[in-house]
């Protein structure tokens, strides 16, 4: 992509995920015009809070066009100042705000940076940490910023870089309700402090700051009062944690041990005591005739959505779309992203009718193999050719064949390329394609992790595409390619609605 293409990436998406930038200003007249400028030029909706200026700033901003301007007249701090920057952009409709100071030290080129991490850690604060190194600092605000460190580390039991830092991105639902003790600059200590005992997880990204020369700097920084301010808030904090926060860490903490564990062993004790009992005896006594097959894949799919809709996976919260022109009982190729082990818990609670193609860990499972390989799954490495008259007769006999193009879960949840495998077994066996798009399981259990987090997670599965229409985009790669554009797009699309509310 050129610049300007890259540039109007980045102003759509921030439109799409509703992101705004807010500045808060305070005396910058010198600054505040061209702060403003640079921010407009990469995102379309700015909102600047002008808390008291007296000093021409409020008349720069005034004949600015293209921005939302909130002001008063007494200086009422930095705090005050995003608290009713957060509430105007609440009332706007947007989800996250990227805040910079109105000084200047911050660059506008770092927004596309905290778009990324904002994609990559949906409803996280972002925060900027400075590289300081050869920057021309006061000696108090140096020493603020490791006492600010240290005290938070103390209070969370979280390690960050830095603190103090301005340039920040927040969720802003999830910091509604939150009442500030402080109006001032520590108001964006006490932020971090309190999200951090809620929950809402903090990120750090690394940025560059501009600090003019001595002469040329605006700072409201005064080393003796804010100082005084920030020891009596972190005076506070110290008990609060205590009594609260340290305790509600712990609780989370041992929620999410509890979660995962509860999980682990229902899975254990259904599929050693009940499930897998149940089958090898049902297999075992008489012939595995074809009606005993679809009962199998009958008591498969009731399993499946008792896990993902009645019982639930802990953590997730499940919701689903299907298109109405969909019909499983139509015999289809069903092409899905790949994300997680939770993946074939909701693609199988669609549908009895579906055979899914695994990898060689899930065919040998201890746990479920014996039952997917009497249920006709087959592993990939039987190579496709092998495997298509399997498939055909599945087919004949009223199944959809089930295939992640990835090949593998995606760590970062983000989809990966395609192979070109389950168009070649659409194109050979003359059969739609239905496109299936998941959301979130890989954020409720990640690739190598062992644990159960918070997500939602969301399923939609559009209107099935004749393979006439997949063939007339030209070879398998082109095929794969075109899918694996779509699927980025609409996998976006999803990302952007959903996150929206996270």
């Amino acid at each position: 992509m050129t610049d300007n293409q890259e540039l109007e990436y980045v102003r759509q998406t921030l439109r799409d995920r509703a992101i705004c930038v807010l500045i808060p200003t305070y005396n910058n007249v010198g600054t505040i015009g061209a702060v403003v400028a640079d921010a407009t030029a990469y995102c379309d909706d700015v909102i600047v809070v002008d808390d008291g200026s007296d000093d021409g700033t409020s008349q720069v901003l005034a004949a600015i066009e293209g921005i939302t301007l909130v002001g008063y007249e007494r200086n009422r701090g930095k705090g005050y100042a995003l608290k009713r920057g957060f509430e105007v952009a609440v009332k706007k409709g947007f989800a996250y705000a990227i805040t910079m100071d109105g000084d200047g030290q911050h660059s506008a080129s770092y927004i596309p940076s905290f778009l990324k991490a904002n994609q990559q850690w949906p409803g996280s604060i972002i925060l900027g940490n400075r590289h300081l190194e050869g920057c021309e600092r006061s000696a108090g605000s140096s020493f603020a910023n490791k006492f600010s460190n240290f005290w938070f580390a103390v209070e969370t039991w979280k390690v960050l870089p830095d603190t103090q830092t301005g340039y920040r991105l927040y969720p802003l639902r999830k910091l509604r309700g939150y009442k500030l003790m402080t109006s001032r600059y520590e108001a964006e200590l006490e932020l971090i402090v309190f999200a951090a005992w809620n929950g809402i997880k903090i990120h750090s990204i690394p940025i560059n700051v501009y600090y003019p020369p001595k002469g040329e700097r605006v700072s409201h920084f005064r080393p003796g009062l804010d100082f005084t301010r920030i020891s009596i808030l972190n005076t506070v904090l110290c008990v609060l944690a205590v009594v609260y926060g340290i305790p509600s860490l712990l609780l989370r903490k041992l929620a999410m041990v509890v979660r995962s564990l509860s999980a682990l062993l229902f899975f254990l004790v259904a599929m050693l005591l009940v499930i897998s009992p149940a089958v090898w005896l049902y297999v075992k006594l008489g012939a595995l005739t074809e009606k005993k097959k679809w009962k199998l894949h009958l008591l498969i799919y009731h399993a499946a959505r008792i896990a993902a809709m009645r019982i639930g996976v802990p953590g997730a919260r499940f919701s689903c779309k299907i298109d109405k022109s969909v019909d499983f009982n139509k015999p289809s190729v069903l092409i899905c992203n790949h994300q997680s082990h939770l993946d074939l818990v909701y693609l199988l609670s669609l549908t009895p009718k579906v055979i899914f193609l695994t990898n060689d860990w899930v065919w040998h499972n201890p746990f479920y193999g014996f039952i997917i390989r009497h249920a006709e799954y087959y592993p990939a490495s039987m190579g496709i050719d092998k495997l298509l008259p399997h498939f055909r007769s599945l087919m004949e006999r009223g199944y959809s064949i089930a295939i992640f193009p990835e090949g593998t879960r995606s760590r970062d949840c983000k989809v990966g390329k395609f192979h070109q495998g389950a168009f070649y077994v659409a194109e050979q066996l003359g059969a739609d394609i239905v496109p299936m798009f998941l959301y979130g399981t890989g954020r409720v259990l990640r690739k190598k992790t062992y644990h159960l987090e918070k997500s939602p997670v969301y399923l939609e599965v559009d209107e099935p595409i004749p393979y006439r229409q997949v063939s007339a985009i030209g070879r398998l790669q082109k095929q794969a390619v075109y899918f694996h554009h779509l699927y980025q797009r609409r996998f976006e699309e999803i990302s952007n609605r959903i996150e929206q509310g996270v």
